[in-house]
């Protein structure tokens, strides 16, 4: 309902610039007009209000839940601030977690973390998922997206086909246990696989990756927008077109160009992850996976700055979310920090606080 109510409220947008010009060849362009402000004057509260709940507005992405162990409700469910960390069994790294609801009034912030032995290997897996438009996409991403992967049957000898497919597939499943739902919603998806020396980093909207390799801050991820030139591209092959509506958005009404979800907007929000690989080597010193609730207002660069000095991976995580917070962030919060750890560092040993 809130979708269909959020389409009318376009079509009532535009529906004055189409009147003006057949109403040109009639004569009529003020009736036309008059007419399309009445009904706008008519719905402006309903309509707002869905639109609103549809897209979120300022919350185009999210985060999630992990160790296997449920962080957040569903939207309106009391929250409060949750961290924690493990180490991998084999102490070639260590990974820490912080998630907050913020000012938000509502959680839509997932993550998951994950470390599990796969044919003899053991292979970390992490993301961080940012809903829109209600909790259940990001929730599902969450449960089903690593648990999807780690039974694909490519996963060690094609792992890019492996995620991409997985990726796709994991929205399929997603869009048809949606097929009842009268509103829409949908997730971005920052994810981060390890196996052997290998760092695999897939994403889809604006969930975004950062690593410190040499103590430089390298984006390994991009944030994807409509506004940019082969995202409208590939949205306007596809029939649809970007509009401003406060920001560029697909159709005026979402703010990222590709996402879980959205089954609305699904010919042209795609769920295809671009895909970046990175050697583990002892130049790559940690991964930082955010939510935009940190990168709204902290830089790539002053966020591997706050981390660098924190040798314990949730410390870390948690000094991400503080000053986001401090710096009045408006949405959701999730940082998820995976260290690399030098193999001579046997004062380090792995916990029990981890997941299988």
């Amino acid at each position: 309902m809130a979708g269909s109510i959020g389409l009318l409220l376009l079509l009532l947008l535009l529906l004055p610039s189409f009147a003006c010009m057949i109403g040109s060849l009639s004569g009529h362009c003020c009736c036309w007009l008059g007419l399309a402000l009445l009904l706008l004057s008519l719905f402006p509260c309903c309509c707002a209000s869905c639109l609103w709940q549809s897209t979120d507005d300022e919350d185009d992405g999210g985060g999630g839940d992990g160790e296997k162990v449920r962080l957040m409700g569903l939207a309106g469910e009391a929250t409060s601030p949750a961290s924690g960390g493990g180490f991998s069994a084999n102490g070639k790294f260590s990974y820490g977690y912080a998630s907050s609801l913020g000012k938000r009034s509502s959680m839509e912030d997932f993550y998951d973390t994950r470390i599990d032995g796969v044919d003899g290997e053991t292979v970390g897996l992490f993301g961080v998922f940012d809903g829109h438009g209600g909790a259940r996409a990001a929730e599902f991403v969450k449960q089903n997206l690593f648990t999807n992967l780690i039974k694909h049957p490519k996963f060690f000898t094609d792992t890019k086909s492996a995620i991409a497919e997985t990726y796709t597939n994991t929205d399929s499943e997603f869009l048809k246990a949606e097929a009842s739902q009268n509103r829409d919603a949908g997730s971005t998806a920052s994810t981060a696989i390890l196996v052997g020396d290998r760092l695999l980093v897939a994403n889809v909207g604006d969930s975004r990756a950062v690593i410190c390799r040499g103590g430089d801050a390298i984006a390994v991820s991009r944030d994807h927008k409509p506004d940019q030139s082969d995202e409208r591209q590939r949205i306007e092959d596809a029939g649809g077109f970007v509009m401003w509506a406060g920001t560029w958005r697909v159709g005026g009404v979402l703010a990222v160009s590709r996402a879980f979800g959205d089954k609305l907007l699904k010919q042209y929000v795609v769920a295809d992850p671009e895909i970046k690989e990175e050697v583990v080597d002892s130049s790559l010193e940690f991964l930082i996976l955010a939510s935009d609730g940190l990168w709204d207002v902290v830089t790539n660069e002053e966020a591997v700055a706050m981390v660098k000095p924190i040798l314990d991976s949730e410390q870390a995580a948690k000094r991400l979310l503080q000053e986001a917070s401090q710096r009045g962030s408006a949405d959701n919060i999730t940082c998820l920090v995976v260290r690399f750890l030098e193999q001579d560092n046997q004062h380090i040993r792995p916990t029990n606080d981890q997941a299988s």
